[in-house]
């Protein structure tokens, strides 16, 4: 325990480990990944609130990354409303030995860790307390053996609670990336997201809005479902670029639905550099 400084006592040599230091004060709260895994870049996809289709950009970012030969896995943070292992197809029990857990692995290579891959079934419900759902997140990181990954992928939940504050704390994030959809409340969404991750000291690599359009079938019009798309002022007024507009892909919505992801080819992330 530091000792407290009095003004007749106070010397240079006293104040040394002193917390009020200059310099010092400032807790680190990062966590030793795991001793078998090595990781070179983190990186957290997030959004001000749910229904944004984060899960399908944090797949299709890792798909992509993927078939340009690096080695990739996601870590599913959003433990109360897992979608990872279904969409690839995954089901439990992950198997644990004395180092640890290891993550599932999809077709394409991509591993994967989820808790819907260590409870008794996939529609079990996590009724659990934030503090002990933030515990998970971190055991992600020290218990589960990833071995040698080039990307890990942080599919966050929505908002900005315990998951993304332990996250962006206890992790080496590099950066994030935003998914948004072009709805009116768009702005709110993205702000709430920047600021959180400026306030966290975390890059903010770009935006990527999904839902931007839907393609007629008949005609090929691209028609704005949820109107018209605000992202690059918003993206203007803040500073960071938007990575990609996704349209709707009832085709991909297909191959979720049949844990199929593997095989999605998303070209509209394919341009997205990070």
């Amino acid at each position: 325990m530091a000792k407290e400084c009095s003004n007749s006592s106070c010397s240079k040599e006293s104040c040394e480990g002193c917390p009020s230091k200059a310099g010092q004060g400032k807790p680190d709260f990062h966590i030793d990944l795991n001793a078998d895994s090595s990781i070179k870049h983190v990186i957290g996809v997030v959004s001000g609130k749910g229904g944004v289709g984060k899960s399908m950009v944090t797949a299709s970012l890792a798909n992509q990354k993927a078939k340009e030969g690096y080695k990739v896995g996601i870590l599913d943070a959003d433990i109360t409303g897992p979608s990872i292992p279904k969409m690839y197809g995954l089901k439990g029990p992950a198997n644990v030995d004395d180092k640890g857990v290891y993550p599932a692995v999809a077709a394409n290579g991509v591993k994967v860790m989820s808790i819907n891959l260590l409870l008794p079934g996939e529609e079990e419900p996590v009724i659990w307390r934030g503090p002990v759902i933030a515990g998970t997140v971190k055991q992600f990181w020290t218990d589960v053996i990833w071995g040698d990954l080039d990307y890990l992928f942080v599919d966050m939940p929505p908002g900005t609670g315990d998951v993304p504050l332990t996250v962006f704390q206890s992790l080496p994030v590099d950066g994030v990336v935003i998914v948004s959809s072009p709805q009116d409340l768009v702005r709110m969404i993205v702000m709430k997201a920047y600021k959180m991750a400026q306030m966290m000291s975390v890059p903010v690599l770009g935006i990527v809005e999904n839902y931007s359009y839907l393609v007629c079938p008949d005609c090929g019009k691209k028609l704005s479902i949820f109107g018209e798309s605000h992202i690059d002022e918003i993206a203007a007024e803040i500073g960071v670029p938007v990575l990609g507009k996704m349209p709707i892909h009832p085709e991909f919505a297909e191959l979720v639905d049949e844990g199929r992801f593997a095989e999605v080819d998303n070209t509209d992330i394919a341009k997205i550099n990070i």
